[in-house]
């Protein structure tokens, strides 16, 4: 893997030229997705600005061009009318201002009538590479031009450490007012979110305080991504708490989860129905966004990174990483998410193909209805050796995923398996597969497991125990792929 310079992660990219190459060499991976948000060149990271307006779905991400590698992150805009065929719009956010000369770090957004409002962090780093971050603002108008406000909102609170980030915008009809969640960490490096609030989107913005959530005083050191939304009564609080070990997730330290709740804008309490649960319990999912704007008070849109903090992949050595998750419709069902894949993914079938033939479409959808015990093995090759485990205990309602048996193996020390009781007996799959991923949707959503993975050319077969019934469709391509800068 390719050792990089403080110089050649932070260089500042001026034009499409200086990655043409790049794009070039990456189009020959196998492992580019068909139908998954994925980078031009370089890294990908978190979601971003997820919002709908005037028909259309706006989805910006985290990205440096560079490769495979955190380094001056911009944000890129994509924008989708049904949130299956994704274009490519190009930089939306440039780091070029002192307050964000390390990188356009993560954020959100807000519509008005005539334009898209994007908060976001502002990393800004001196020269002994001391971090300050500010939280700033982009006005993306309908005309396709931005205008970055030129200076941010507001600085760093001294009371937390540098670690103050991701601006989460809420309006709240009832207050009359406007408010950022910041995710922040104590001077005590305890995870938490800061509250700002303004009675105007753009200015006046005043400290309110930090967020107290009883009973997770002392969860992780830092919280990232935080997110309160309300859905059918309910709201909830999503973020990502960091260093913090959980048991059945492995050796994994950086989660996406959330908890179910009362929010009191006017105390700033947010009162926990229960516990905290894992939004995916895949290997591959962090920093999930939902998308604002979309008026609809029994549901939310749900996209998150297929990727991790610190974590790498095979594709690293090809100079790219990273892709987005495919939308998820949000529900509520007895106090707890429920996520599944949208109906208008259907429009990607293509071919529905004999399932004895044991052979895997590179991209596929698999339709599973089934009862009692299953071991399903994905990616196998043709002997039925290795691949992804599926194995369900019928007895203990206990569904365990393995991809130790894959060619490629990665990530090892955060665990190769992952497992979950369901809280009803396994009654159907529902599994979208691309070049490197694979999404598992359980019992019609009650659980989801999301994950990378990197079968060889011979690794397209499948094998099933079990008794039920299958259909599996081809899936077309869905990405434009645009070389958009």
């Amino acid at each position: 893997m390719k050792e990089w310079t403080k110089e050649e992660r932070y260089r500042v990219l001026k034009n499409r030229e200086e990655i043409v190459d790049l794009h070039e060499r990456i189009k020959q991976s196998q492992y580019r997705q068909s139908y998954h948000i994925q980078p031009i060149t370089g890294l990908l990271n978190d979601p971003n600005g997820f919002v709908f307006h005037k028909d259309k779905w706006h989805l910006f991400y985290q990205w440096c061009p560079w490769g495979a590698v955190h380094g001056l992150k911009y944000w890129y805009h994509t924008e989708s009318s049904d949130l299956v065929h994704w274009d490519n719009k190009g930089i939306c956010i440039h780091p070029d201002q002192d307050f964000d000369n390390k990188g356009a770090y993560s954020g959100s957004a807000l519509v008005t009538n005539h334009s898209i409002y994007l908060y976001y962090t502002g990393n800004h780093r001196d020269e002994d590479w001391k971090r300050s971050s500010y939280t700033c603002l982009v006005n993306m108008r309908d005309d396709g031009t931005s205008h970055k406000y030129s200076k941010p909102l507001f600085g760093p609170h001294p009371s937390y450490t540098e670690h103050q980030r991701d601006p989460k915008i809420i309006y709240r009809k009832k207050e009359k007012m406007y408010y950022l969640l910041i995710g922040a960490q104590t001077a005590d490096k305890k995870g938490c979110i800061i509250v700002y609030k303004s009675p105007y989107h753009n200015k006046e913005w005043t400290f309110a305080g930090q967020l107290n959530v009883p009973g997770f005083e002392d969860f992780g050191d830092m919280w990232e991504c935080p997110s309160i939304e309300h859905i059918d009564d309910c709201d909830i609080l999503i973020f990502c708490p960091q260093h913090l070990s959980i048991p059945s997730r492995g050796n994994n330290i950086h989660h996406n989860g959330y908890i179910i709740g009362h929010m009191d804008y006017d105390t700033l309490t947010f009162t926990p129905d229960g516990q905290f649960h894992v939004l995916d319990f895949g290997f591959d999912s962090y920093a999930a966004e939902c998308a604002a704007n979309i008026n609809d008070q029994k549901k939310a849109i749900l996209v998150a990174w297929m990727g991790l903090p610190d974590a790498s992949y095979p594709t690293d050595d090809e100079e790219w990483s990273g892709c987005l998750t495919l939308p998820r419709e949000l529900t509520v069902r007895k106090r707890r998410l429920i996520q599944r894949p949208l109906k208008q993914l259907e429009t990607l079938r293509d071919k529905k193909i004999n399932p004895f033939n044991r052979e895997l479409p590179k991209c596929c959808e698999i339709d599973l209805r089934l009862h009692g015990n299953i071991d399903f093995n994905l990616f196998t090759k043709q002997d039925g050796s290795g691949g992804l485990m599926i194995h369900y205990d019928e007895s203990q309602k206990h569904i365990y995923i393995d991809r130790s048996g894959m060619t490629n193996r990665f990530n090892k020390e955060l665990g190769e398996s992952q497992t979950r009781i369901l809280d009803h007996p396994l009654n159907h799959l529902q599994i979208y597969i691309d070049a490197s991923s694979i999404e598992i949707f359980v019992n019609d959503g009650d659980a989801v497991f999301t994950s990378r993975v990197f079968p060889t050319k011979e690794e397209h077969f499948f094998s099933i125990i079990g008794e039920g019934t299958m259909q599996i469709y081809t899936l077309k391509s869905s990405n434009g792929n645009q070389f958009i800068v």
